[in-house]
């Protein structure tokens, strides 16, 4: 398929449908693209096209995208069959025995998987780089990371290989990589994207999973396949009035939206994320909303201190875990120096720090709520990056323990606190900054809106109508495998 690139996902889901196009084709033209991205900004943990091929045996049903090609990331979402590691040497040569629910109802959508995307280990940090993979490079500037954890999946996409792919995010990791790829990328509000069958919630709900993408359609459209509560949930998101996908039909109501230049910890924005949130704002207020700025009062040492220790807690009871299936204890060389030590910390925190984290959280998010009321706000805009894509190496669980730590904490710095509230935000590749040698066509810097809990619908109709006002579908990399 010469033309393979210029449709999304949804555009090839229409070409099986009305027989265009075999999902054989696709399979193949997709496997074509994906082992020549590998060969340029190692994205895949692992090809499976056999299980793919399997997959296309068997009645693919009437689903929003049936026949399309699609790929997971290595870390949380099983696919029956397939090798999983969680980007980890701890785990290397794990294979899933069964679907996880989300893949179940992937597979329900029609989606064929292919390929799973690399992740840093255990999803620890900003960039997706690791002992067993390797560095996963930015199609925008090779000598760049190209966001974390989900990197390998927006490397993919961002180069060509596919229009649509399965991310996660516990501390900004759909938004970072989308953002560092030039991507659209949402996290749902907590509760709205199943991660059973094993468990409902990750990092004690600081983890959601949904996907980076090109168009917000497809975005959209996977989001209504897949949300809905699951066995066992504690709680779920309020199901939308209407369809997400609907959303976009219309432009929303002008809105009031505060300008969050300053993060929680203090960090603010430098000159090129500075210059994205002015033209944000203007192309906003060209649409009819207004633009304010104004900051809801958080305590970002606390966060980031209870984040720390709800993350570091929860590795150390999956390293566990992984002890009692191995039948012996992981080795220390069988992790990253970060995450061994982050694991280390887990096991001593006291127990009231986790109560105390929880309570940190549930300040945030009333503060958060309490401000967006007093001021007659519908939502917040920030940029997703406080500076350009960094350099690899820089953020690596390898890297100097101290050095590595500043970098992440400065790098997107709004990012976690919707985590840890638990409300939905989205990054629109609305801002690149100038050419430089090794980024001839600039660099990609998002802009993120946050939300109300449960306020996807108002986040996909505003990413609609800047979608139509500032098309980003024809911005491609360097690395582009068309």
């Amino acid at each position: 398929m010469d033309d393979y690139t210029d449709y999304d996902a949804l555009g090839l889901a229409h070409l099986v449908r009305t027989k265009q196009v075999k999902p054989s084709e696709l399979l193949e033209a997709t496997l074509t693209r994906a082992e020549a991205a590998q060969d340029k900004v190692n994205c895949f943990s692992a090809l499976f096209p056999d299980l793919a091929r399997e997959q296309l045996e068997q009645p693919l049903g009437d689903g929003p995208f049936a026949g399309v090609p699609f790929v997971t990331k290595d870390l949380a979402v099983d696919i029956k069959g397939a090798p999983i590691t969680q980007g980890s040497v701890a785990w290397k040569g794990h294979v899933a025995d069964e679907d996880s629910t989300l893949a179940a109802r992937y597979r329900k959508a029609g989606l064929v998987f292919f390929g799973a995307t690399t992740s840093p280990e255990f999803g620890l940090t900003t960039t997706t780089e690791s002992t067993l993979y390797g560095q996963t490079r930015n199609p925008w500037d090779t000598t760049r990371t190209s966001g974390g954890s989900s990197g390998g999946a927006a490397a993919a996409v961002a180069s060509g290989v596919l229009p649509l792919a399965q991310a996660s995010d516990g501390g900004g990791s759909i938004r970072i990589p989308a953002a560092c790829c030039g991507l659209f990328g949402m996290k749902p509000s907590r509760g709205r994207i199943p991660m059973g069958p094993g468990r409902t919630e990750g990092w004690n709900g600081l983890s959601t999973v949904h996907a980076v993408s090109r168009s917000v359609r497809d975005n959209a459209a996977l989001m209504d396949a897949t949300h809905g509560p699951e066995t066992g949930s504690r709680y779920h998101a309020p199901p939308p009035a209407r369809p997400f996908l609907s959303e976009l039909d219309h432009d929303p109501k002008p809105m009031k939206i505060a300008l969050w230049r300053t993060a929680p910890n203090g960090t603010k924005p430098d000159a090129d994320a500075e210059a994205g949130l002015k033209y944000t704002a203007d192309l906003l207020e060209s649409l009819g909303h207004t633009v304010v700025e104004a900051a809801p009062q958080m305590d970002g040492e606390a966060l980031g201190k209870a984040a720390l220790f709800t993350i570091s807690a929860n590795i150390a009871a999956m390293i566990d875990e992984r002890s009692k299936a191995l039948g012996r204890p992981v080795r220390e060389d069988e992790l990253e120096p970060i995450t061994f030590s982050m694991a280390h910390l887990g096991r001593t925190v006291p127990m009231v720090e986790l109560a105390q984290a929880n309570n940190a959280f549930q300040t945030a998010a009333i503060a958060y709520e309490r401000f967006l009321d007093e001021g007659g706000f519908d939502m917040t805009l920030s940029a997703t990056l406080s500076r350009a894509p960094e350099k690899l190496g820089v953020m690596a669980l390898t890297a100097d323990r101290d050095t590595m730590g500043a970098a992440v904490a400065s790098f997107t710095p709004h990012c976690p606190v919707f985590n840890q509230m638990g409300a939905p935000a989205m990054t629109v590749p609305l801002h690149w900054t100038a050419p430089t040698p090794t980024a001839p066509s600039g660099l990609p810097i998002g802009m993120m809106f946050g939300g109300r809990y449960g306020t996807e619908s108002l986040l996909f109709a505003l990413a609609g109508q800047l979608e139509r006002a500032a098309p980003w579908a024809s911005k491609k990399p360097p690395i582009w495998v068309a």
